[in-house]
């Protein structure tokens, strides 16, 4: 297309073609300026717009207005504008009264008149300023009395892109420190909502807003200045374990790859999901509050006194002054538990560190501590390098050295033995005592086989009383009536609800009869139940009881306790009772006290030598 062509002027005004290439217009309105024609009523903000893109939007008219005519730029007109002083990025005017010439009186001062915005663009394109005008400064210039200097024009600097981003796009993320509410609907003001967030598998996490490209700028002759883009960053950065980049149609994304908890590395920002919670601000009232947790805890700082944590797995790295409780999983402490207590139903309990006047209770496993202090240790497995004034029980319990400990289990090793200031030395051996338990095996046996005999009767006349005709012959219908295979008659109703209230006595009978049958077999199953249990207490009663104390280094004595297999493992008991049982009244046997020496015993051999 020609230049001539990208500009039109109709009868409502001049017209230029924004779909035409920048360069043709530009060169249209050249050569339209350097005809010695302006643009009259220019709307500059869409002059330049056109030609530059400046300002533009979306969804343009095919032809944009630019002015309202197109008229000569008489030269006497052009002699009024002066030269521009240039400053690099930008254009000075002094804009002044002016005098227009009087063609019939040379000599004379001249009319005086004003200049024209329409005029000064176009004087200033010839004088090769097209671009950065300040129309409001310049009009309002031209309409003031006075001379001033102004800043006609200036160039658009460049915009720098926006650096590209990481953003927040889940609310699954943040912790929530509102206090817990309870299932009542009371406030715990001792937990956090969510402490700990979990996140769900495929959940988006962070988004990445791409860097921008930035916006160009314009120089005064009309050259295009690039812009500088915005830096890039690498989301992959942010990606630990069990998380992935995944890229999509609406961006790129860190999303889960696996449901659990979310941890962020304070270093790194990496965010990781895993099945541990991994914390270093410590357990306390400000940081945590209680914890009650589903998966494995790893804490790096204290958890301080009052404070709880239940989960499954506990791994804590400070010291421990407050109660943890573990469903399941190993307790594991790589400092001091003092004056706090650690609790495992299914797991095993370690503390490295020194275990001070603590309760420690593993339900099923094994407890090792390297050195106890005044503390309670119950579990199935104990095992303490060094243990003072504790009261000690286990099925199996190993110690190296016992001072002023009270001290009991099914088979019981200790390595040096001595009091301590006021607390005795004493070593127990645990054995089974009350009715045998064959005894109770053959009763809990003849009372299941009666439960069994009931039974039986109870059915028999069940089918007895279901087996009569009419009764029979009731129950066919009524079923298929329930199960809707047959439909009845407004006269077979009648006579079905006449046949219903015929064997309703009956009917009873049987009712009452299953509901016995049921009742005797809860009661068998209950049988079963103990049953098996006292199989297995009569397997325990039979192991072999023993006890050795390698040194004895002061008074100290070796005794039996007797504690009844019907009652359950011994070391299961409450704390308390713990401690009564060990430092309290003993009325069983006692087979060492002494001062010094060694002492090794065990029940089959006791057995043995009474036979």
């Amino acid at each position: 297309m020609s230049p001539e062509h990208c500009i039109v002027k109709r009868a409502d005004g001049v017209y230029a073609d924004p779909a035409v290439a920048a360069r043709l217009l530009a060169d249209a309105v050249d050569g339209l300026y350097r005809s010695g024609s302006l643009l009259a009523g220019l709307d500059y903000a869409a002059f330049l717009q056109v030609l530059f893109g400046a300002g533009a939007q979306e969804g343009a008219a095919p032809m944009v207005r630019i002015a309202a005519d197109i008229r000569p730029f008489a030269p006497a007109r052009r002699a009024l504008y002066r030269p521009l002083k240039l400053g690099g990025e930008r254009a000075e005017y002094y804009v002044e009264p002016v005098w227009l010439p009087n063609p019939e009186e040379p000599g004379a001062p001249g009319e005086p008149t004003r200049l024209d915005f329409d005029e000064f663009v176009a004087d200033l394109w010839l004088k090769g300023i097209r671009f950065g005008i300040e129309a409001a400064a310049v009009r309002a210039a031209i309409a003031s009395p006075k001379a001033d200097r102004i800043v006609a024009a200036q160039r658009r600097e460049p915009v720098p892109g926006v650096d590209a981003r990481i953003v927040e796009v889940s609310d699954d993320i943040h912790r929530s420190n509102a206090p817990r509410q309870l299932a009542n609907g009371r406030l715990d003001l001792h937990s956090f909502q969510n402490r700990f967030p979990q996140i769900q598998a495929g959940v988006r996490l962070l988004q990445k807003i791409a860097a921008g490209a930035g916006t160009y700028g314009i120089d005064l002759s009309g050259t295009r200045l690039p812009a500088t883009p915005g830096a890039d960053t690498d989301l992959a950065s942010y990606a630990g374990a069990g998380t992935k980049v995944e890229r999509a149609r609406d961006g790129e994304f860190l999303v889960a790859q696996r449901a659990g908890f979310l941890s962020v590395d304070a270093k790194t920002s990496q965010m990781s999901i895993g099945d541990k919670i991994v914390s270093r601000d410590g357990v306390s009232a400000r940081t945590t509050g209680n914890l009650q947790l589903t998966g494995d805890y790893e804490e790096f700082g204290e958890v301080q006194e009052n404070r709880s944590i239940e989960g499954e797995g506990i791994t804590v790295h400070g010291d421990v002054y407050g109660r943890l409780a573990s469903r399941g999983g190993r307790i594991l402490l790589r400092a001091n538990l003092v004056g706090g207590s650690a609790r495992n139903k299914r797991g095993d309990i370690r503390v490295c560190g020194v275990a001070s006047g603590a309760l420690i209770q593993a339900l099923d496993s094994a407890v090792v501590l390297e050195r106890a202090e005044n503390c309670i240790v119950a579990g199935t497995r104990v095992t303490i390098a060094h243990a003072v004034n504790c009261e000690i029980i286990g099925d199996e319990v190993a110690v190296g050295q016992a001072e002023g400990s009270a001290i009991a289990g099914r088979r019981v090793t200790v390595d040096g033995a001595a009091p301590r200031k006021q607390g005795e030395m004493l070593v127990c051996v645990l054995q089974p005592e009350g009715p045998p338990v064959a005894e109770l095996i053959a009763a809990v046996a003849q009372r299941i086989a009666q439960f069994g005999e009931l039974a039986a009767r109870h059915k028999e006349e069940m089918a007895r009383l279901a087996g009569r005709p009419d009764v029979r012959r009731y129950l066919m219908v009524a079923s298929k009536v329930r199960k809707k295979e047959i439909t009845l008659s407004p006269e077979q109703a009648r006579q079905f609800q006449h046949m219903a209230q015929e064997v309703a006595p009956a009917l009873k009978e049987v009712a009452d009869a299953s509901a016995r049958v049921k009742a005797v077999e809860a009661e068998q199953q209950k049988g079963a139940q103990m049953l098996a249990c006292l199989e297995a207490q009569r397997l325990d009663a039979a192991c072999v009881a023993q006890v050795e104390v390698k040194h004895v280094q002061g008074e100290t004595q070796v005794r039996v306790l007797g504690f009844s297999p019907t009652g359950g493992s011994p070391y299961l008991m409450a704390p308390r009772e713990i401690r009564a049982r060990l430092r309290g009244p003993q009325r069983g046997a006692q087979l060492f006290a002494g001062q010094a020496g060694s002492f090794a015993w065990n029940s089959e051999s006791a057995a043995a030598e009474t036979v």
